[in-house]
């Protein structure tokens, strides 16, 4: 009687696992991940839109403190002219 309860129960949590969210890891936490600088141009743009704006973190799945250097260092090079403020052009 206990056994199959049992059972049931780990049948139960596979079903529900089926429908679980998959939380990915921040791109710069790991060990050979890149380092975040105002110079590397390629990878600061793969975290600007279209139309010019810095992606949310929910979106590219970086964490709060990575973020805040990544938004530091898109501005630092929009300043220095390497990034446009407007976004890709057509």
């Amino acid at each position: 009687m206990r056994n199959s309860r049992e059972n049931n129960r780990k049948n139960n949590n596979t079903k529900n696992q089926l429908f679980t969210k998959k939380y990915k890891s921040c791109p710069f936490s790991s060990k050979n991940s890149p380092k975040i600088d105002y110079k590397n141009v390629k990878l600061l743009e793969k975290y600007i839109s279209e139309k010019g704006k810095i992606m949310p973190s929910r979106i590219s799945f970086v964490s709060t403190s990575k973020q805040r250097l990544l938004s530091k260092a898109i501005k630092k090079a929009r300043t220095l002219a390497l990034i446009s403020h407007v976004g890709k052009i057509r």
